[in-house]
């Protein structure tokens, strides 16, 4: 069967979809195409949450014999949640 006479508005349109869609790959590939961009996060974050939750248990058993955290009191505590706020702010990330 033959094909009929395209009109030559819609071979451009078709040209210029086709053209989208390869610059669209070719950006997804750049967006991928780097790995390990920030493998530097989980380590941190674990880092960061263990020593925030340490923090509170050495605070909760031993602080009267560490004399710095004596002198601290009960900033022990933020201090212990506030690293743990920050470890799940880094873990946002991680890609």
């Amino acid at each position: 069967m033959p094909e009929s006479k395209v009109r030559p508005e819609a071979a451009e349109k078709k040209k210029l979809r086709r053209l989208e869609q390869v610059v669209d790959i070719q950006r997804d590939k750049e967006r991928v195409g780097r790995p390990g961009e920030r493998r530097w996060v989980p380590p941190v974050f674990l880092t960061v949450l263990l020593l925030g939750v340490a923090w509170i248990v050495v605070a909760n058993i031993a602080a009267m014999s560490i004399p710095f955290m004596v002198v601290l009191g009960n900033w022990n505590i933020l201090i212990g949640i506030g690293l743990i706020a920050v470890a799940f702010v880094l873990m946002t990330l991680w890609k």
